[in-house]
């Protein structure tokens, strides 16, 4: 206990994530989405690893 009555915590402060770094990795994964939309008419291997590799940044964005 601390000398107010409260709890003491051994965790530490969570850190806020940067808004301004996950705008643009979001933007970043949009442009890619959109991208391999726009290829599933013409060249579907290219459209299915564009899709792939937005939804890698989609996971990279949570992490950012």
């Amino acid at each position: 206990m601390t000398r107010t009555g409260g709890i003491q915590s051994d965790y530490k402060k969570q850190d806020h994530p940067d808004a301004k770094k996950h705008q643009i990795v979001s933007f970043v994964k949009s442009g890619i989405r959109i991208l391999g939309y726009i290829f599933i008419p013409f060249n579907i291997d290219v459209a299915v690893t564009l899709l792939i590799v937005s939804e890698a940044v989609g996971i990279l964005e949570e992490m950012v």
